[in-house]
């Protein structure tokens, strides 16, 4: 693969970061070692930080392979306060996204912290989420495991980058590799995080490739890449790895809340795995503070300890899956179930009608037209909704899809923005936890290019499509064409009297003033109005996953 590179973003002294050097102490029960020099494929050495217990006792190591900087500490609660971790609940040796040293050492674990080769003082040039990179990441697996500390199983830990990270390691098949906790990362660059739907993401890609890019070597340019190559191609197919490769333990975590970013990839993740012994924990919280939570940590140290100290351990007990079907945020229910999709899902199919704004199980018979201004997002006249009003509860757990009829008069493509709505009884907004640091979040998202529209028939599924990216179909101007949307992964329930609203517009539907982190999309193809159309020949519908009493 050939890559495209520029200068780093800025010196590893900008951000704290001191130039290599090995040292040894020993702090708050823990032998520490700094900048620990690892030698990995190409004749690259990456920098490593380990912690262990001080009693000197074999200690599995538990890996976080990170662009963010192994000395980087507190980032979580500084960067990101409303992010669900208190002052003062991560160790002062905790860096971004990664397993708290001391937490683990005192559990009997080792915890290696490594910088990606070519980010901070690690050699070699930065590739990100790249097959070379997961080269390297084997390596350094590997020599954690051969070190006289440790006990011989590795495994693997850490968010969002992290957990990335390790679905392309884990798919190389590193001998020593016990066990992965994969906690919310995403699996297909291109679908789950570059172009949503075919539409370019215009603000967390591009902040999150110049924060990947300190370092004293040169760093992948992944904005050029990215305008480069705007269909799937052998590009982006190498930055999602072959998930069905991994055959290791895994503990995966998802969640609801992190639509467009890590709430597809993970389930994806978990679903095409060939691990025979893995287990799904579906949340609706924010990814850092589920994973810092006491409740949290107790499972991961349950699965860890019997894969890689093998204790007999709750493990063995647990349901395949766990998953939370939410109310409002941070109120829910916790069920079992033996697999995801969940068992018996009932697809329901519900049309949408223009003219009444209405869901409902049958199909219009007499075709009718909404419409929105496609440049007026967030005003009564630049969305188009459509609701139903349960008269039982009904618990919607999966994907949904969303088949449209849509045209524009003025335009020769659409950019559609679709989601999914929660309103009490009393017809006000329910608002969940979202993109990590948010409170008013929808209960789903979806997104799609209408020149994107053509799907991959082989990995598309009655109540999944999966789009194909791989060529330009313009609908052309007034052209009525289906649009069949992907509406990721969520888990609600909906009492009696209260509404799942549908809402179609075409711009971001949740937009929070910048900087705060979340997904944009502003390099738009809208112009005028886009019209919708239901009814008569028209089968416009919403299908949605319910999870039977």
């Amino acid at each position: 693969m050939e890559y495209r590179f520029r200068p780093p973003t800025g010196s590893p002294a900008e951000r704290g970061a001191a130039p290599p050097a090995y040292r040894r102490t020993v702090a708050d029960g823990m032998i520490i070692e700094r900048d620990a020099a690892v030698p990995v494929r190409g004749g690259v050495t990456v920098y490593a930080d380990v912690f262990r217990p001080a009693d000197e006792r074999p200690a599995p190591p538990l890996i976080a392979w990170s662009p963010y900087g192994k000395h980087a500490g507190g980032q979580v609660t500084e960067r990101y306060p409303d992010g669900g971790v208190a002052p003062g609940q991560l160790s002062q040796y905790c860096a971004f996204e990664s397993p708290d040293p001391v937490y683990w050492t005192a559990r009997g674990y080792a915890v290696v912290n490594a910088d990606i080769p070519g980010s901070w003082y690690s050699g070699g040039n930065a590739t990100f989420l790249s097959p070379e990179e997961a080269a390297c990441g084997h390596d350094l697996i590997e020599w954690a495991a051969a070190q006289p500390w440790s006990n011989g199983k590795a495994g693997m830990s850490g968010v969002s980058y992290l957990t990335s990270a390790q679905w392309s390691i884990a798919a190389t098949s590193p001998p020593h590799l016990a066990a992965i906790n994969p906690w919310e990362g995403w699996s297909d660059t291109y679908r789950e995080v570059a172009r949503h739907g075919g539409i370019p993401e215009t603000y967390f890609w591009p902040y999150i490739g110049e924060r990947w890019g300190y370092g004293t070597n040169l760093v992948e340019d992944l904005a050029a890449e990215t305008a480069e190559h705007p269909f799937w191609d052998e590009f982006w197919a190498s930055k999602a790895p072959d998930l069905s490769k991994i055959t290791v333990p895994a503990f995966v975590v998802a969640s609801w809340s992190d639509q467009g970013l890590h709430t597809r990839g993970t389930f994806e993740g978990f679903k095409k795995i060939s691990s025979p012994q893995k287990w799904l924990d579906a949340h609706g919280g924010k990814k850092w503070g589920y994973y810092y939570a006491a409740g949290s940590l107790r499972r991961q140290q349950a699965f860890f300890d019997h894969f890689l100290k093998g204790a007999d351990t709750e493990v063995t007990s647990w349901p395949r899956v766990r998953y939370e079907v939410r109310d409002r945020a941070y109120t829910g229910a916790r069920k079992p179930a033996d697999g995801w999709p969940l068992p018996g899902t009932q697809y329901q199919r519900l049309f949408l009608d223009a003219e009444s704004g209405q869901l409902g199980p049958g199909a219009p018979a007499a075709p009718s037209v909404a419409c929105y201004d496609s440049e007026q997002a967030g005003r009564s006249r630049g969305r188009a909704t459509f609701d139903l009003r349960f008269e039982h509860a009904t618990e919607v757990v999966g994907n949904a899809r969303l088949r449209v009829w849509m045209s524009a008069p003025e335009a020769d493509d659409l950019d559609v923005f679709v989601a999914l709505v929660k309103l009490d009884s009393y017809g006000d907004a329910v608002g969940f936890p979202y993109y990590a640091v948010f409170e008013d979040g929808p209960v789903a998202l979806g997104w799609l290019r209408a020149s994107h529209r053509e799907l991959d028939e082989q990995r598309s599924t009655p109540w999944q499509p999966v789009l194909a990216h791989q060529r330009e179909l313009k609908p052309g101007r007034g052209q009525i064409v289906p649009l069949d949307i992907e509406i990721l992964p969520s888990g609600t329930r909906f009492g009696p009297g209260e509404t799942l609203r549908l809402v179609i517009q075409g711009k971001d539907i949740h937009r929070q003033p910048r900087p705060l982190i979340q997904p944009f999309h502003d390099n738009l193809v809208n112009h005028g109005p886009h019209l919708i159309h239901t009814g008569g020949r028209f089968d416009s519908h919403l299908l949605i996953p319910v999870v039977p009493a």
